[in-house]
């Protein structure tokens, strides 16, 4: 029985403790808030579970084996150091760090202890995600193009961090991920219409090693929530709409193909092909079990997760370099 605490009660905290509460070899022992009325309502829907107001509790408690923490961002590096230290293994929330350095810091620390360290890239778990990964590398869609993806909504606005920091990191584990590369240079513009000096509207573009650009839309200023991702291959392209929940994905048979030669420009012709758009099926698993389960069979196995720390610190250093192209008008950042 692998015993969990978790420190943050907020939206995602109920989600933790749901989960490891519903497998066999785990069990949420404890949470921790600041907010008396979060652990309340926690008591209220899971009874016999432990509450504190501090996490260092938890961290001292010998018979906790890991800790799930979902707190603001700026407090991750010292509660995930904290916790290693302490000989727990942990599951931090995106993103991992503030910056590169405490990054590595902290998987240095994991691999000192011996312990797992895992980042919360949920999305790297969603089915539809892993589908979508099967069919790039089955060479169905031909050569990767480009990717595209929108994260839009109208809020939730962060008083400590701007869209880039609060929503790019979804979108940035999953292309690192189908890709199966770290992107190496990144340009960024955003816009503060709210709150001066936040950005709440941005967008990124990445380059990643093999010519792959892939563009980023993220803001907490748009009418429409928008979930999406546009993967466009030389044979076929993929769309996927994470508020789809019947056809997540929808694949199309569709693409342009440039006669290899000819000798004058009125006979320079692109062929247009419109074929056939299908939705594969896709398991409807929710992704946070999934990654919950990866925890727990990493601890047991002593493994490495699907989002483990380096994943975490590959998300953490674009961030790193937009935020210096943010500060630097555009300008290109190598990574």
């Amino acid at each position: 029985m692998i015993r969990v605490g978790i420190i943050g009660c907020g939206y995602w905290g109920p989600n933790l403790v749901r989960n490891f509460n519903q497998f066999s070899d785990s069990r949420a022992q404890a949470c921790c808030d600041l907010n008396d009325s979060r652990l309340e309502h926690m008591r209220m829907f899971y009874p016999g579970i432990e509450t504190t107001n501090d996490y260092k509790e938890l961290l001292k408690d010998p018979s906790i084996d890991a800790v799930c923490i979902s707190t603001p961002i700026r407090t991750h590096y010292s509660i995930v150091k904290e916790s290693l230290l302490s000989g727990k293994h942990v599951l931090v929330e995106k993103p991992m760090a503030c910056s590169t350095k405490e990054a590595k810091d902290l998987i240095e620390l994991a691999k000192r202890g011996d312990r797992v360290l895992m980042a919360g890239h949920t999305f790297l778990y969603a089915p539809a995600i892993n589908k979508m990964k099967k069919i790039i590398e089955s060479g169905d869609i031909g050569e990767v193009y480009y990717i595209s993806s929108s994260r839009l909504n109208l809020g939730l606005f962060q008083q400590d961090i701007n869209v880039v920091w609060d929503l790019a990191p979804h979108d940035l584990s999953i292309v690192n991920y189908l890709l199966s590369e770290e992107a190496v240079a990144v340009r960024a513009t955003g816009f503060s219409h709210i709150c001066k000096g936040i950005e709440d509207v941005a967008f990124l573009i990445c380059e990643y090693p093999k010519g792959v650009i892939a563009h980023f839309h993220v803001s907490w200023l748009d009418p429409c929530k928008v979930r999406r991702l546009v993967v466009v291959g030389s044979k076929k392209m993929i769309v996927y709409d994470d508020l789809d929940p019947e056809e997540p994905l929808k694949i199309y048979d569709k693409g342009i193909t440039k006669q290899p030669y000819y000798d004058t420009f009125g006979e320079f012709k692109l062929l247009y092909r419109h074929g056939d758009t299908h939705s594969p099926r896709v398991s409807n698993d929710e992704p946070l079990k999934l990654e919950c389960m990866d925890f727990l069979e990493s601890i047991k196995s002593k493994g490495s997760p699907r989002s483990g720390g380096e994943s975490g610190l590959a998300v953490v250093k674009v961030l790193e370099a937009a935020q210096r192209s943010l500060e630097n008008k555009g300008r290109t950042e190598k990574i």
